[in-house]
């Protein structure tokens, strides 16, 4: 320890300046064995920035060594240890845009959050990009929580997490598996291995699956000869008039200044094709009722995805599970403030009685 202080002592100031920077690197980009990505300083995301709370990057690694990068928020001022809530979600978005703004608005009630973008997407690693998988994105919500649980300023006995669309099911898995969450907010579900494996409404049969399947394996063979993966698509830039409703509130959300970021699958290329192979293959929620957290689902009453949330209400057990139905609200009601409707003080009230 003396050493260290007399070298200290006698550093001249650019090598101290030199030894800040690096420091700070190594928190923002990562060390070690995780992945040297690069990480965007600047604010970029789709809504404004809070005076109350403060906002920095930060990387984390989940079980399979894939670098996660994720925004932090903490209410301005705190000084005790507090909750702390991972969010992620939706399918296909980055933490830029729906799941940074709930983490956010986490943080102005007092909670530590942090908005983390999945493996393959956004500014975290992994190759090839644009992946989806049941497993490993489950684990990117654990492995959040592992990062909550290094953080001096969180009381690692307090975490809760909140998955939105597709990353709805995710909480849910993650939280039937790992017993550290203490309560599960899942808005505006999406069963993601239901619906690719029985087609919305479940109108998907098994000899539609079995086209499907012939399908995908066909493309990773293209895939394979090509040396690279295809992308599946995002939105279209120009909406077919006959397009359903649900696809024009989409539309309405990843394609206009409203919602639309450049890092963003939804809003640009989509995902790799062959990432509904794994979804065909693994239910997401097949132990949700042995979650032993407290669970509150959302969603809005006049949504194509509600059954997604009712069903898997269906499953849960115990008194500490709530389905909260907003009447009126579409899919992407709950995306952002547009409608306001996101229920944040139910939200709150939720974490506060259960992260205890």
């Amino acid at each position: 320890m003396r050493e260290r202080r007399t070298m200290r002592m006698f550093l001249p100031l650019a090598a101290l300046l030199a030894l800040a920077a690096s420091v700070c690197m190594a928190e923002e980009k990562g060390v070690g064995d995780m992945e040297n990505i690069n990480l965007i300083r600047e604010w970029d995301k789709v809504f404004p920035q809070s005076d109350k709370v403060d906002h920095r990057k930060a990387v984390f690694k989940n079980r399979y060594g894939i670098t996660l990068a994720a925004d932090v928020y903490t209410p301005k001022g705190a000084s005790d240890k507090l909750p702390a809530i991972a969010v992620c979600g939706p399918f296909g978005a980055v933490k830029e845009q729906v799941s940074g703004l709930y983490a956010q608005h986490m943080a102005e009630r007092g909670f530590l959050a942090v908005a983390f973008d999945p493996s393959y997407t956004g500014e975290s690693g992994g190759q090839p990009r644009y992946v989806a998988s049941p497993d490993i994105n489950t684990e990117d919500f654990c492995a959040a929580v592992d990062f909550l649980t290094t953080l001096e300023n969180v009381d690692e006995n307090r975490i809760g997490i909140i998955g939105i669309c597709g990353w709805g099911g995710m909480a849910l898995n993650a939280a039937a598996v790992d017993t550290r969450i203490k309560a599960a907010v899942a808005s505006t579900m999406y069963d993601m291995s239901r619906v690719t494996a029985r087609g919305y409404f479940d109108s998907l049969d098994a000899s539609g699956r079995a086209k499907l399947r012939r399908e995908l394996n066909a493309q990773r063979s293209i895939d394979a000869k090509n040396g690279y993966p295809a992308l599946a698509g995002g939105l279209p830039d120009v909406l077919p008039p006959d397009a359903p409703q649900f696809v024009k509130d989409y539309f309405a959300y990843y394609k206009t200044p409203r919602g639309y970021h450049k890092r963003s699958l939804n809003s640009n290329g989509g995902w790799n094709k062959t990432s509904a192979l794994s979804f065909l293959n693994m239910p997401l929620l097949s132990y949700a009722g042995e979650i032993e957290g407290a669970v509150l689902i959302i969603h809005g009453e006049k949504a194509h995805s509600r059954y997604f949330s009712e069903d898997a209400f269906k499953m849960l057990k115990g008194q500490n599970k709530e389905l909260m139905i907003i009447p009126g609200a579409v899919h992407v009601d709950l995306y952002d403030d547009k409608a306001g409707v996101i229920p944040y003080a139910k939200i709150e009230a939720f974490f506060r009685e259960n992260l205890k």
